[in-house]
């Protein structure tokens, strides 16, 4: 049985995707940051998204260097399965993001500023 996202991590959700991440790459790093490593059917059922979308998730957290995947072996035939792990703590990247939104916030504020001095 895999444990949903509980109310304090859908806080951390609404809070992380206010701060420009996707809603559902935000669900998937919130939970994999509390399990460490998990497959693919388990971040599913946990955060409730489909595979499409922790897919797309999981391509973008990799692309970013913010999750690894390795493949487990299975027992006869299929589909490996694939486990996705973490390589950043949350907090760590909580800090990117803030850093990335205070520079959007003093870019803005020298654009009104330029545009006051300007339209005076």
């Amino acid at each position: 049985m895999v444990e949903e996202l509980s109310e304090n991590d859908e806080k951390i959700v609404n809070l992380v995707t206010e701060a420009g991440l996707n809603r559902n790459i935000a669900r998937v790093i919130v939970f994999l940051s509390k399990t460490g490593e998990a497959v693919s059917r388990d971040i599913e059922r946990a955060t409730n998204l489909r595979q499409p979308e922790v897919s797309l998730a999981m391509k973008e957290l990799k692309d970013w260097g913010w999750v690894k995947e390795r493949e487990l072996k299975k027992k006869g035939k299929g589909r490996p399965l694939k486990s996705y792990k973490m390589t950043k703590e949350l907090r760590e990247i909580v800090t990117e993001l803030v850093q990335k939104k205070r520079e959007e916030i003093k870019k803005i504020e020298r654009d009104l500023n330029e545009l006051e001095s300007i339209v005076k």
